[in-house]
């Protein structure tokens, strides 16, 4: 039972009109670059971001894999943790985690009643002042942050939603900041060349924090040592004090070894796919370590407890298998620099015979970079597109298709569950060993098909361990 007044509503029935509220504000794609909004909301409820430690994570690609890695190594050392990621799957609390969690329905539900005021204050201000009410985004970043202080947790995993210098979540002081792979993606609002992205993405660094950092491009990489050394950062690069030094696929993931600036862990099972996760594991691992070290030199980590943390990992809609026989996979590979990765990892943890993909992909992508990166991993393509308003329709799809992959390898189905059916009929009949199913383009077409294929229902679905 609940203390909470509803008015006569269920749980279930506040969770969805909060969350039909908050969605009608500016998307979170759609933002203003100003802190000014979150940071008041903020002021007015007591600085919550300022009540726990926070490693805050930016990057291109990788970013919420190595949130959960990095979560779950500090809980496993017995530390109360925050998870804040972006986008959600099936529900909006997925986003805001507690010890591995969603947060609970029923506190979610009170966490609102009690933060709405000083959202609307805020609006009221900002558009008595001629501005936009608070985002989307603005409005969750607000809510993570005083649901990890109500907690309370002692360190909070977060990360951006977009770029770094104007996301929301950068009203935070990060002890430990991450950078994973920076690629061309959000160039509308992050700019066109990878070093304006990484400028854009260098402003979550704070003056003497500590910067884990992927391997980087030679267009990314002076930009990031630039805002490292005028911060007064302490850098951990890849390729320098870390370094993924052996890595074995094996069944359910893989076994590496993982070399940081402490100690060289050999033999972790990651129980994921693809040589991208034993480099998000490596991001994770320094950052945890430096987090620990409280601004002093890294240490190392226990190995059981590294095993331990790693071992209950899970990445819903990364590489996921939702369904057998035929296996149909979903990935929410969603620019070129992350279908390759992916394309990859298929390559090397998959021994298709055919591989027939279903395909969505949203107005704001790069559609041509996103098709010509699948083809080669592609038997044949199905074309749709999921209920989002920003998704391209099919129609305007086809015709991009046909030049990447020619008539005869695309099919096109107005629906999803139309789309995955052709895709098991076309798979089925290449095949009869080794058929698959890659549902791939968007998160939003991925968080549909988990849906459809019951996925999101599994036991477990939605927590780190």
């Amino acid at each position: 039972m609940t203390d909470l007044d509803l008015g006569g509503m269920s749980l279930e029935e506040a969770e969805r009109e909060i969350y039909a509220h908050i969605v009608s504000r500016n998307p979170e794609h759609d933002f203003e670059p100003t802190l000014d909004r979150v940071r008041e909301a903020c002021d007015l409820l007591g600085s919550p971001q300022d009540a726990y430690k926070v490693i805050h994570l930016t990057g291109t690609n990788g970013k919420t894999s190595t949130a959960r890695m990095t979560e779950s190594l500090v809980r496993e050392h017995g530390l109360r943790t925050g998870l804040f990621t972006s986008p959600h799957l099936t529900t909006v609390r997925e986003r805001i985690q507690i010890d591995g969690e969603p947060i609970a329905l029923e506190d979610f539900v009170r966490l609102w009643l009690e933060v709405a005021p000083i959202i609307h204050l805020v609006d009221a201000r900002a558009t008595a002042a001629g501005g936009p009410r608070m985002s989307f985004f603005e409005v969750l970043v607000v809510l993570a942050f005083a649901a990890f202080a109500d907690a309370p947790v002692d360190v909070a995993v977060i990360e951006v939603g977009m770029g770094g210098v104007w996301d929301a979540t950068n009203v935070a002081t990060g002890e430990v900041a991450v950078v994973t792979p920076v690629g061309l993606d959000h160039q509308e609002w992050l700019g066109d060349s990878l070093a304006d992205i990484a400028a854009e993405k260098s402003g979550i660094i704070k003056d003497g924090a500590a910067v884990v950092m992927a391997a980087q491009s030679e267009s990314v990489e002076p930009v990031l040592d630039a805002a490292i050394e005028e911060r007064g950062a302490r850098a951990y690069r890849e390729g320098e004090a870390l370094e993924v030094m052996e890595r074995q696929p094996g069944v359910g993931g893989q076994l590496a070894t993982l070399r940081t600036a402490a100690a060289t862990y050999t033999d972790i099972f990651i129980p994921l796919y693809g040589p991208y996760q034993a480099h998000n594991a490596l991001l994770a691992l320094a950052a945890t370590e430096l987090l620990l070290a409280a601004g002093g030199e890294p240490a190392s980590l226990a190995g059981e407890t590294v095993e331990a943390a790693f071992a209950q990992v899970s990445s819903p809609g990364r590489l996921e298998a939702v369904r057998t026989a035929p296996l149909i996979l979903v990935d929410a590979a969603h620019n070129p620099h992350g279908i390759e990765a992916l394309v990859s990892a298929l390559d090397e943890s998959f021994a298709f015979e055919t591989l027939v993909g279903v395909v969505g992909i949203l107005k704001d992508k790069d559609a041509d970079g996103i098709l010509a990166a699948l083809e080669p991993a592609l038997a044949h393509v199905v074309l749709t597109a999921s209920s989002s308003p920003r998704a391209v329709p099919v129609e305007e799809l086809e015709p991009l298709a046909n030049e990447i992959f020619g008539e005869d390898r695309i099919t096109v189905a107005e629906s999803l569950p139309d789309a995955i059916d052709a895709a098991v009929q076309r798979s089925e009949r290449d095949s009869d060993l080794g058929a698959g199913v890659l549902v791939v383009g968007s998160i939003t077409l991925v968080a549909e098909a988990r849906v459809l294929t019951g996925a999101d229902r599994r036991k477990g679905q939605g927590k780190a361990r």
